[in-house]
């Protein structure tokens, strides 16, 4: 049975209560260690090595490591930079920083020497914790980062303290900080698709509580799930799905700490052989997923599947649901948000729709002056936040005052996302508000082209951009990675574009199309369209001289 049995009722009812003093770590996780036995982490690595910590286990490691930042005097409200993969150090660190009030900043394994350098200038942070391999791209830089006093290094490193040794030696009692529950506890750098990275503040509550929505309604999580969520622990889709969401109602974390590229067939066997019951994937990963043959696996503990990232296409939904028996809800929220909309397991689902408004928040179609529109009018994805703040919307971009100011349109935070909301209350993906392509008088959303191409058999992924045109002002371009086993030929391009024609609104087709090998992506795997549009601006500019 769902955690949530009715939306309207739920959505009506529910409030999240914030106290003047919060600190999640003893707050919400210590009490699932009162049961001794209770898994808290299982990891396995790429040679079935298990590593499994119960929550009293991972508690008295934090306490430990809370310790060595005390001994090395990483204070409350310091900050931290941690960069490592889905090893067990990565969730001691996370537990251990807000156990003690410090101020976590997690990063990728793709981030380069400067990448990280220009992390420390932005952040301030007096403290990185990494592995062996990111040790030497911080060492590159290290003497550029002037407030870097303390390395940690998961190994060894000369010229570094290392995290065994240190935690080895601490002492497993720790007094935790009493923290506020608006004091910060999260510096997460932003994807975007346009401009620097911007630092994303999230308290000790607007995470820590406000994913509550995320782990119980949308996860539909209980203490008894074995949760598996493939995101990357560098993207704040890993607070959601692999830290704060599972452990808020008490579930195992299920973690695959890998060292090669994403390998969809592992993953599928992975599903098969352990208790998995609850899994969240980015919509790619689906779609690599449904090109194997499925009935080839065993899916016999999974129960509930959710995506994330941007809205997952009709025919995925439909051959994963016929392989595994269940649907895939997907979730809409962004680095500064916990869960805004989504399909919930008690509501029918509208295939392509991100369904509707978590509860805790009022989430509207604006226009430009902040009036809400009408059901089935394009607008702004806006979330109210007066006369009330919602639980789970972050604090500020971290010293860009301007920035954060521009995130406000009257009464409402807006997302940067355009989107439309039907008359049944179901939100639909429109796309970026600066990725939307001006053709002929049309506004076309690149997902609608793209979700209809990946409908074909002979296209693995695409990524839909405007491209100059003189008549036109802007046509529908299309960059696509072909499935294996085709080849980029004319008659192609043309079965392609008849295809888009029957499947949407005709004047929304491809009228041009490049096959390519890969896709410009950010550090969490979203498509960076600002650079293909860069590039076909620069094009068609050189064509016109």
């Amino acid at each position: 049975m769902a955690n949530m049995k009715n939306y309207e009722e739920t959505y009506q009812n529910f409030k999240l209560e914030v106290p003047e003093y919060f600190n999640w770590a003893t707050d919400e996780f210590d009490r699932w260690g009162k049961d001794p036995d209770k898994l808290g982490l299982w990891v396995v690595d790429d040679f079935g090595n298990e590593t499994k910590l119960t929550f009293a286990e991972l508690t008295k490691l934090s306490c430990k490591l809370a310790n060595v930042f005390r001994a090395n005097n990483i204070q409350e409200g310091d900050k931290i930079i941690t960069i490592l993969g889905k090893i067990p150090s990565f969730w001691v660190t996370m537990l251990a920083s807000l156990r003690s009030g410090v101020v976590v900043s997690p990063g990728t394994g793709q981030l380069t020497a400067k990448d990280i350098q220009y992390r420390f200038d932005a952040s301030g942070a007096v403290a990185i914790i990494v592995d062996e391999e990111m040790a030497a791209k911080v060492d590159a830089v290290a003497a550029d980062c002037p407030t870097l006093k303390t390395k940690i290094v998961v190994g060894k490193r000369d010229g570094w303290l290392s995290f065994d040794d240190e935690i080895s030696r601490a002492d497993g009692n720790f007094e935790a900080t009493k923290t506020k529950a608006d004091d910060n506890a999260i510096l997460y750098f932003t994807s975007g698709t346009t401009g620097m990275p911007k630092m994303t503040v999230h308290t000790h509550a607007s995470y820590g509580i406000g994913h509550r929505i995320t782990g119980k309604f949308w996860l539909d999580l209980t203490e008894n799930d074995v949760h598996w969520n493939l995101s990357d622990t560098g993207w704040a889709k890993a607070a959601w799905s692999s830290f704060f969401g599972p452990w808020n109602c008490g579930a195992t974390i299920f973690a695959h700490d890998s060292t090669g590229k994403f390998d969809g067939k592992r993953i599928l066997e992975m599903l098969s052989d352990y208790p998995i019951t609850t899994l969240c994937g980015p919509p790619t990963a689906y779609r690599v997923f449904v090109q194997d043959d499925l009935s080839k696996y065993n899916f016999k503990s999974l129960r509930h599947c959710v995506a994330a990232g941007e809205p997952l296409n009709p025919e995925v939904i439909n051959v994963w649901k016929e392989a595994t028996g269940t649907t895939i809800y997907d979730g809409y929220g962004q680095t500064e948000t916990v869960l805004l909309v989504a399909n919930f397991p008690c509501n029918e689902v509208k295939v392509g729709s991100m369904g509707k408004t978590s509860p805790g928040f009022y989430v509207a179609m604006i226009d430009e002056d902040g009036k809400e529109v009408p059901a089935g009018q394009e607008g702004d994805i806006a979330v109210r936040i007066k006369p009330e703040r919602p639980v789970g919307l972050f604090k500020e971009y971290y010293n860009e005052p301007e920035r954060t100011a521009a995130t406000v349109r009257g009464d409402w935070y807006v997302t940067g996302d355009r989107g439309i909301r039907d008359e049944d209350g179901y939100v639909w993906f429109v796309g970026r508000a600066d990725d939307l392509i001006l053709s002929s008088g049309y506004r076309i959303g690149p997902f609608e082209v793209e979700s209809a191409l990946i409908e074909h058999d002979a296209v693995a992924e695409s990524a839909v951009v405007a491209s100059p045109d003189e008549v036109r002002g802007e046509i529908v371009k299309a960059f696509v990675i072909l499935a294996p086993g085709y080849e980029g030929t004319p008659e192609l391009v043309k079965e392609l574009q008849n295809f888009v024609k029957n499947l949407t609104a005709p004047y929304k087709y491809p009228r041009e199309i490049e096959f390519v090998e890969s896709l410009p992506k950010t550090v969490s795997g979203k498509i960076r369209r600002i650079e293909l549009r860069d590039m076909e601006k620069e094009k068609k500019l050189n064509q016109n001289k």
